[in-house]
């Protein structure tokens, strides 16, 4: 199993940050469906402020790349990707298009 950290951030707008929770209190079927899907056994959003950090657990095989092919060819996903676009934001350095961005583990206590 590997895990990763991510982070995003969201429209610094208290109506839509609490819409955002609202919708990820009761996450569409199809989207749990096709996290699971790709490889993800385990996913958690924690916010502070306006900030995201999502950690995943996933499987060995699991690709960024495949879950966004198989992401790409999900009209719900792209429907449910298009949605929350409305609360999120880019983040400083990102490129054109990317949303949750891969942070680096700097320091582990095993």
């Amino acid at each position: 199993m590997k895990t990763y950290a991510l982070t995003l951030d969201l429209k610094p707008d208290e109506q839509l940050i609490a819409e955002y929770e609202q919708y990820h209190q009761k996450v569409w079927p199809e989207i749990k469906k096709s996290i699971k899907d790709s490889g993800i056994l385990s996913m958690h959003i924690y916010r502070f402020g306006n900030r995201l950090f999502m950690l995943m657990e996933v499987e060995e095989d699991f690709s960024f790349e495949r879950k966004a092919g198989l992401d790409e060819a999900n009209p719900k996903v792209q429907e449910w990707e298009a949605l929350m676009w409305k609360y999120q934001q880019a983040l400083p350095g990102a490129q054109a298009g990317e949303k949750w961005m891969l942070m680096k583990e700097i320091f582990s206590l095993t």
